[in-house]
């Protein structure tokens, strides 16, 4: 699998990374049990801090895309597929969208919303 990274694209870095192992996932170029690089190695490869690789393999774990298996390195999860499908990005997009408009509706100013949002991320 060949990943490239943009630094001109809107998308972080590591958003670039996370789509472009899900879209292999789905097209069949990485299969289930296939290992991928170490993030340090990736890093290096990509000229980029090894912490944004780690990051990417942080969350491409927690929605089951990949397992980490200790030193044995990152491997692709075994329902990657199914788990590639689901845009976390999207759904979170959308509810706070929905949110926002909400708030609005409600007669809540930006500003009032931003400070709301930050006082309920703090908890």
């Amino acid at each position: 699998m060949d990943i490239t990274v943009d630094a001109r694209d809107s998308l972080p870095v590591f958003a670039q990374l996370i789509k472009q192992v899900k879209e292999a996932v789905l097209s069949g170029a990485l299969r289930p049990g296939s290992a991928l690089p170490p993030i340090r190695q990736l890093a290096s490869e990509l000229q980029l801090n090894p912490n944004t690789v780690a990051k990417a393999y942080r969350l491409l774990e927690r929605d089951s895309v990949i397992e980490t298996r200790g030193r044995q390195g990152s491997f692709i999860h075994v329902l990657a597929k199914k788990h590639s499908k689901i845009d976390v990005r999207e759904i979170a997009n959308s509810a706070l969208a929905e949110a926002v408009q909400s708030l609005r509706a409600a007669g809540l100013t930006d500003s009032e919303i931003r400070i709301a949002f930050a006082d309920v991320m703090k908890e």
